[in-house]
């Protein structure tokens, strides 16, 4: 059976989204959202842990290279080619294949694979769709990464491109942040200060993912990925990457 999912097109966008769809974005990158996100650092323990992240201005750094650089950059051109690809099957597990294996370490893939089910099991049941189903079924016991599930989901339930790309960025700075918050430690003012930097910088890192090629992905933040690969052997860890 087919199934049939209709892209809206980024040129589309108007500053507001229908109510249903905003609430669905909203549900979808809330921290509350039942994937085990706050159990995960993205590396940025073992940062803290060998003094070079110390202050809101350290963790902000940090996070911002993770989006325009490392890991949150992969998720974001993936995220889009994920969306721009739900309406294809064959061309969405392309792309859902790549993100599962598109990891520097065995932390982040973690981190992404267990929300990405997390995600797509919670999602089928509170907000339901075929799309999600048949995709469910076609990747059973196959690794799926955190962004392209919720691509798909943002894509079958009708969340235009650009916010909903926008929604996860500011979901995985929020994240990071909230991880700094309790690793350096930091007061919730300061986290916040934080965030609302990011919030400068998340814009830009929208619109050159929206215009990447998947055959131009790539990383260039080796200190980010060592500081996962150190984090498997920390003696003591609060976070699971």
């Amino acid at each position: 059976m087919a199934i049939i999912i209709t892209i809206i097109p980024t040129t589309t966008i108007t500053t507001m989204l229908a109510d249903a769809a905003l609430h669905r974005l909203l549900a979808w990158t809330s921290p509350s959202y039942p994937v085990g996100s706050f159990t995960y650092s993205h590396g940025l323990e073992t940062a803290v842990e060998d003094g070079r992240v110390r202050t809101a201005a350290d963790v902000t750094a940090y996070v911002e290279a993770v989006l325009a650089r490392g890991g949150g950059w992969v998720d974001a051109v993936l995220f889009v080619q994920a969306y721009q690809a739900a309406g294809d099957p064959a061309a969405f597990d392309a792309v859902a294949e790549l993100a599962g294996a598109f990891r520097g370490s065995s932390e982040t893939a973690l981190e992404s694979r267990q929300q990405g089910g997390s995600f797509l099991s919670v999602t089928r049941k509170a907000w339901p769709h075929p799309a999600l189903d048949a995709f469910a079924t076609r990747w059973d016991g196959h690794p799926m990464a955190h962004a392209v599930v919720m691509a798909l989901a943002c894509a079958a339930h009708a969340i235009p491109l650009e916010p909903a790309l926008h929604g996860w960025l500011h979901a995985t700075a929020a994240n990071l942040v909230s991880a700094g918050v309790r690793l350096v430690p930091l007061g919730q003012t300061d986290g916040q200060l934080a965030l609302a930097a990011l919030s400068h910088a998340i814009p830009a890192i929208a619109a050159k993912a929206l215009a990447t090629p998947l055959d131009d992905l790539g990383t260039a933040a080796p200190d980010l990925e060592l500081a996962s690969l150190t984090h498997e052997t920390l003696y003591t860890r609060l976070f699971r990457s």
